[in-house]
């Protein structure tokens, strides 16, 4: 049933090889989920609704797991959990899936660069997700992958960034009460100009792939990219590499990008219009989706959970309760339509944005 994708390798930049089910070399990628932030050791009873969206991948955002963790033994002792949830085991006999890692699962809670096991961790976690022993990644420092799926006039090109392994020291914000500018809540943008989130050697690789042609490109950040109002874990703690980041898709002019992200415990969907002053010359889509087991928010009487998040770039409203994300591209369409959903435990679309596809490109 599994068939290997077309990959793409430039230079020293090597791709991931994933396998997905199709019906034929040549057929499109139309259909993918993705989400986020699972506690291992509660129930997911979230994956029967992904199973019945038939994904044809489904993709891992991080906080795959909740590790937090110096002791290899105890890390994998808690995949081994996450891999015997029955709802995650028949979701790998549905389709293939694939990853990159946050913090909980890298290792500490908002840990970088500074983690100590994290050339063991990320061992840990190739083995988890099988990743052969050929793999790129069992030999470059970090987890990043791309991969490109489809014929040509039909190629989707999933790039998975690490905003782990490289990332510099966060910047503390000032607490309630204490003196000081621009207080927004835990972290405060740090504008050291050296400090970084996805490193040199992966910032080259990111503009490589940029480069590769494909009419949709998914790029996964487990991290929200556009959303930089709020003092959680964002880009925006550093907003050089987000401004960076921006400059790069429209320098590179890379057509069709959709941004994936996880971490928040809350969906929404938040976007970047061409106008605003660091657009790409078409609409950018930052879709979160979190988490799969562990809703977050405060409850009303009658039960509906809620928060006054502010996000300048959201998109109708935001989500609080257990679900996924989903793509869904219409390829038979003249100019394929492509929808960006966020879904409950039930699989009912509570948010979503449709697209088409050519209002992705300059």
């Amino acid at each position: 049933m599994l068939k290997l994708a077309r990959a793409v390798c430039l230079m020293s930049s090597c791709t991931l090889l994933a396998a997905v089910p199709v019906n034929g070399d040549d057929a499109p990628l139309a259909r993918i989920g993705f989400a986020s932030c699972a506690k291992q050791d509660k129930p997911q009873p979230i994956w029967n609704a992904v199973i019945e969206m038939q994904p044809q991948l489904f993709v891992l955002l991080g906080d795959n797991i909740y590790g937090d963790t110096t002791d290899m033994d105890v890390l994998r002792a808690k995949y081994a959990l996450l891999g015997n949830q029955p709802g995650y085991r028949k979701l790998k006999q549905t389709c293939p899936v694939v990853a990159t890692w946050d913090d909980h699962d890298y290792g500490a809670d908002d840990s970088g660069a500074d983690y100590p096991m994290k050339r063991e961790s990320q061992q840990i976690f190739l083995d988890f997700f099988e990743a052969p022993p050929n793999d790129p990644r069992r030999s470059h420092e970090g987890v990043y992958s791309s991969s490109v799926f489809g014929p040509v006039g039909k190629r989707v090109q999933l790039v998975l960034l690490d905003t782990r392994y490289f990332r510099s020291p966060l910047k503390v914000g000032y607490k309630p009460g204490e003196p000081g500018e621009g207080y927004r809540g835990k972290y405060v943008p740090n504008t050291d100009p050296d400090s970084t989130i996805l490193g040199a050697t992966q910032w080259r690789w990111l503009e490589e792939q940029l480069k590769v042609p494909a009419e949709l490109r998914v790029i996964g950040s487990s991290i929200q990219v556009i959303a930089h109002e709020h003092g959680s874990e964002i880009w925006d703690n550093f907003p050089h590499e987000r401004a960076r980041f921006l400059k790069l898709l429209r320098e590179t002019k890379a057509g069709g990008v959709v941004v994936l992200s996880g971490d928040r415990h809350l969906a929404e969907i938040s976007r970047i219009l061409p106008s605003d002053p660091q657009g790409i010359g078409y609409p950018l889509f930052d879709v979160t989706s979190s988490s799969l087991n562990a809703p977050s928010g405060n409850m009303t009487k009658a039960g509906v959970r809620f928060a006054n998040q502010i996000n300048s770039h959201r998109i109708g409203l935001q989500y609080f309760d257990t679900n996924f994300g989903a793509i869904l591209i219409d390829w038979d369409q003249p100019d394929p339509v492509v929808r960006l959903q966020v879904r409950d435990e039930k699989g009912d679309v509570v948010l979503q944005q449709r697209v088409s596809l050519s209002q992705l490109h300059r």
